[in-house]
């Protein structure tokens, strides 16, 4: 009975099972309670007041520290880059250098314009043109007036070049026509004053068409010494001093007409006529018959008779210029 009796042993409880057996749970619950030790707690963070400093517009607060504000290297202060337009071009070495550089620029400019200009404009030959002094003008005015007396027509030459003009009278200026030309139009505008019959289109009309026949006649000039095949030294620039001669004329007839009427006019422009007549056959001549002029007599053919009607012709058509320009101001 007593074995009868025995009890089954009870079964085990779900506790001391779990106590019994270490779970994965029970090892990952110890784990935690050791982190847990190391842990902080978590701090919450508070939004307090903003401050704001100069404009309140600004949404944030400026945490930059001690950066230099924006723009303080380019506004001409000492920190930063120091790009300051008024510092960089104030640096004496920046200023040096820029000078030095403009000056080569300026240099180099000025060559290449002496190199080229004497392509189309020969400077070193107008100066020549222009060498002339007090005593020149006086001598070449009083030639062009009373060329009669005058004996000697050659001009001087010094190393195959032509002597300047203040030592040779003979030589052909551009001084003299320049100036006389201006007279010109000046006492042209006085003469339109006194008739009332000045305007600036009028006095402008008066210089186009002075300049305009001076050209035509150069350049006719021009084409008559080719067409004949003439071998002179005379230049364009030659023959527009030897045209231009023709305003001296043409100021001393409109003077003397303001002066003592047409009549005087005429008188004074005749004599002024015929004395550029002698002067030019005179002087061109040694130019124009230069082969015949070298061997001392008058060579006879044809090719120098065509020469010689040349320079009659460029000497005749002088009074037909002069009576053109200045007939209808002397009333």
């Amino acid at each position: 009975e007593a074995a009868v009796e025995r009890r089954a042993p009870p079964p085990p409880s779900p506790t001391s099972a779990v106590g019994a057996e270490p779970s994965a749970s029970g090892g990952r619950d110890g784990e935690a309670m050791d982190n847990s030790r190391f842990r902080q707690p978590a701090k919450t963070r508070t939004r307090g007041p903003m401050h704001v400093e100069g404009n309140p517009s600004h949404l944030f607060e400026d945490t930059s520290g001690n950066m230099d504000p924006p723009g303080a290297g380019y506004e001409g202060s000492s920190t930063g880059f120091g790009l300051s337009g008024e510092g960089f071009l104030s640096d004496p070495v920046v200023s040096n250098l820029a000078m030095a550089y403009g000056s080569s620029l300026a240099s180099q400019g000025k060559n290449i314009v002496d190199q080229n200009i004497d392509r189309f404009i020969p400077v070193s030959k107008l100066k020549y043109y222009f060498a002339v002094d007090t005593i020149y003008v006086g001598k070449k005015l009083g030639l062009l007036i009373f060329p009669y007396m005058h004996q000697n027509w050659e001009v001087r030459y010094q190393q195959d070049s032509p002597v300047a003009p203040r030592v040779e009278v003979n030589a052909p200026d551009l001084y003299i026509p320049a100036m006389a030309l201006i007279t010109y139009l000046l006492v042209a505008g006085f003469a339109l004053g006194t008739q009332s019959r000045f305007s600036p289109e009028v006095l402008g009309m008066q210089a186009s068409s002075a300049l305009i026949w001076l050209v035509i006649e150069v350049l006719a000039i021009l084409l008559s010494l080719y067409l004949v095949t003439v071998n002179t030294d005379l230049t364009t620039i030659d023959l527009i001093a030897f045209a231009g001669y023709k305003y001296v004329g043409m100021v001393t007839g409109v003077v003397a007409g303001l002066i003592f009427g047409r009549t005087g006019y005429y008188v004074a422009l005749g004599w002024c006529c015929i004395s550029i007549v002698v002067f030019m056959i005179r002087t061109l001549r040694l130019k124009i018959l230069s082969e015949a002029a070298a061997e001392g007599v008058l060579v006879r053919g044809t090719r120098n008779q065509l020469r010689m009607y040349l320079t009659m012709a460029i000497a005749a058509v002088q009074p037909v210029f002069m009576y053109w320009l200045t007939f209808h101001l002397v009333r």
